[in-house]
């Protein structure tokens, strides 16, 4: 018998993020990392805490906040969320500020020496005043403290200096005025690089290049000397609650309070040198509450710069690079898409080159065969080839319907730009559907004759995330799948029409029950003496729904083997022993983003890619597909994908409820990491199908 609901823990969705973000810390940690990539981690660490306390902490203040009787254990409940993600942060924050100083020294041993304005030389000095002058003077305006009530009109994508300058009464008393103003990191960047000297090259952050000129910034005022700190502060991003929350009340909650909480500060982060009279005044403009976060840190803030640290020409710095791989039998003359009506076709960006993906849409674009063709898009990129080729796909008469997410997080002023260039077009534009955001990756093309089109995508056809998420593209003609491709672009445009799906798993009509009967099949199949085994390479999983019935799999005797990049409900520090589930969380150079789902099927596996997470969101709220793979060859792709996820070792983090992100083991070990083991692979793979297409000849 199954255990009892109660005894299977559930992990807090927002604790198991700080653990998967404490794995990005440990990435940069790693001495076999190179420096300038374990920057990166730093800058991406720091960035993906900015963004968890813009939207998810504010959420749970909003809703810890509410003093109604009804939803009064809810608010309770998100109150001690944000104590303990406070306390969680609070310890993070000083092995942060220790990865730092131990990455700065390991630059300085290879003679790159970040230094601050008392450790310039008069040299130096010089350099900085002469490079003020040219590049920062203007830019600069301080705010005198006494002047302002609030920081109202500072956003939070900024850094700042707090000032406490010094002047003399006639008398000879010492009077101090107080001021801030932010720095021109838009305008010159973070950092300067200085003269080399002696074979060595020297960095300075904007903040000190300042700290040296403040005499010039505050030119005419007579004060004979300063001290400078910098902070900064995070605002609520006035976005809804994520609508994975346990119930729909919350969304009342939600809305209500907003108004109360919009764009307000909810985490300020300081020097902690800072005097504490300086401190009052800044603080006192930003009117933080109880339950907000105030972190004394260290001297610079806004480590997310250190993403767009400088180069310095020294490959041994960075990773080895891994050109995209072009596919010879996606680039062969020819047509694309007469090649995909053959047989299905498989991308794995970016070991594989996107442009193949660009180029089913230019052929789909130019074909006098296509005469339609329809996509969502969730993110573009800024100069996105994916669009011009669908302008010109109208241009040249297609019927053309394009479906714009505009409530991608963060994207919204980008896609609201390219949906009206699109219309211009001539372009049908359908923004999403009330209440379900669009986040499925599905591309049909319809043709005059002949068998149409589908491409099924695990992430976003974005040619920049092309680049740096690992996500699978598959393109086929297998007609009862592109047949309901297109019916999920009839569901987008009436979302309340009764339209069945057969093939593909589609949120929010059936999928989680889908998923459900996939489980339930192991499981009866484990009774029942056939083979039953669940593995899955996902970014999340916390849905309570799914998280309980993969306890109840595992304890039926199921094995389940999961890699999970982020958050992750599940607990298996303490199952029994004779319980197999086993979850490895992967960091590396590129993002893990592909959703690959295998299972065994008593014998005739079933594997499925798709766009979907097991969150609420993703399963309730969102519009979301899951497509099964039939091809035999890209069905062992798919799971060669998984395989060598759960393989890593290298890279591979054991995710077990505990945050404790041990090194992941394993039976069968990979000798390098997953990422580098696949496009080993590919590239092995690719120079084997060049040699049999030459000796064709």
């Amino acid at each position: 018998m199954g255990k009892k609901k109660e005894s299977r823990p559930y992990l807090e969705r927002d604790v198991s993020w700080m653990y998967f973000n404490r794995r990005v810390l440990q990435e940069a940690c790693k001495d076999s990392v190179p420096l300038l990539e374990r920057l990166n981690f730093l800058g991406i660490y720091s960035n993906n805490l900015d963004e968890f306390f813009r939207v998810r902490v504010a959420s749970q203040n909003r809703i810890a906040e509410w003093d109604g009787k009804a939803g009064l254990k809810e608010a309770r409940h998100a109150a001690d969320v944000v104590k303990q993600l406070n306390r969680i942060n609070n310890r993070y924050v000083r092995d942060f500020e220790l990865a730092v100083r131990q990455v700065n020294s390991a630059l300085a041993d290879s003679n790159i020496h970040i230094i601050s304005d008392v450790e310039a030389d008069e040299e130096q000095k010089q350099f900085i005043r002469d490079y003020y002058q040219d590049k920062i003077d203007g830019f600069i305006v301080p705010i005198w403290l006494s002047a302002v009530r609030h920081l109202d009109y500072e956003t939070d994508e900024k850094i700042y200096l707090a000032v406490k300058a010094c002047r003399q009464t006639e008398s000879g008393k010492n009077v101090f005025d107080y001021a801030y103003f932010s720095l021109p990191v838009r305008n010159c960047g973070r950092f300067v690089r200085l003269p080399d000297k002696n074979g060595s090259a020297y960095i300075m952050y904007i903040d000190d290049v300042v700290r040296c000129c403040l005499p010039k910034v505050f030119e005419g005022n007579c004060f004979t000397s300063f001290s400078a700190f910098t902070f900064k502060f995070t605002r609520d991003a006035e976005m809804e609650i994520d609508n994975d929350q346990r119930a729909g009340f919350l969304q009342k909650i939600a809305k209500a309070l907003k108004t109360r909480r919009k764009g307000e500060p909810l985490r300020f982060i300081y020097d902690e040198e800072m005097p504490d009279d300086l401190v009052r005044r800044v603080l006192g403009k930003l009117d933080l509450g109880d339950r907000d976060t105030v972190i004394r840190g260290g001297r610079y803030q806004n480590h997310k710069d250190l993403m767009r640290f400088p180069s310095f020409g020294d490959s041994s710095l960075r990773y080895p690079p891994l050109p995209p791989i072009r596919r010879s039998s996606m680039e062969a003359p020819g047509s694309l898409l007469e090649r995909i009506v053959r047989q299905d076709r498989f991308l794995h960006v970016p070991y594989h080159s996107f442009d193949s993906f660009i180029r089913v849409l230019h052929e789909a674009a130019t074909s006098r065969n296509v005469k339609s063709i329809k996509i969502t898009l969730y993110r573009l990129a800024k100069e996105s080839k994916v669009v011009r080729a669908l302008i010109a796909a109208a241009r040249n008469g297609k019927k053309v319907t394009v479906v714009i997410e505009l409530l991608a997080r963060f994207d919204e002023e980008s896609n609201i730009q390219w949906s009206q260039k699109l219309e211009d077009a001539g372009v049908k534009v359908i923004f999403g559907v009330e209440g379900l955001k669009v986040h499925s990756k599905v591309l049909h093309i319809g043709t005059k004759r002949g068998s149409d089109i589908a491409c099924i995508s695990t992430g976003n056809f974005h040619e920049g995330n092309a680049k740096a998420y690992t996500d699978c593209i598959l393109m086929t003609s297998c007609a009862r799948i592109v047949d309901e491709v297109g019916k999920v672009f009839d569901f987008i445009e009436k979302p309340y029409a009764q339209i069945r799906f057969k093939e593909l798993l589609v949120s929010p009509n059936d999928m989680k029950s889908h998923f459900i009967s996939l489980i339930n099949t192991e499981i009866r199949n484990k009774k029942n003496g056939k083979p039953a085994y669940i593995k899955i390479k996902i970014n999340h999983i916390t849905d309570p729904v799914m998280v309980d019935k993969l306890y109840e799999a595992v304890y039926a005797g199921v094995e389940v083997d999961l890699s999970v990049r982020g958050n992750c409900s599940l607990v298996t520090d303490k199952l029994p022993e004779n319980c197999h589930m086993r979850i490895n969380g992967i960091i590396d150079r590129y993002l893990e983003h592909s959703r690959i789902f295998v299972f065994a099927a008593g014998g005739a596996e079933k594997v499925y890619l798709g766009s979907a997470d097991w969150m609420p969101r993703n399963l309730d709220n969102r519009i979301e597909v899951v497509t099964p793979v039939y091809d035999p060859a890209i069905k062992q792709e798919m799971k060669r994908i998984v395989e060598y996820a759960l393989r890593d070792v290298r890279q591979g983090r054991v995710v077990d409820g505990t945050g404790r992100n041990l090194p992941w083991t394993c039976d069968d070990p990979l000798d390098t990491g997953s990422q580098e083991a696949l496009y080993s692979y590919y590239k092995g793979l690719e120079e084997k199908e060049c040699m049999y297409d030459v000796s064709m000849f």
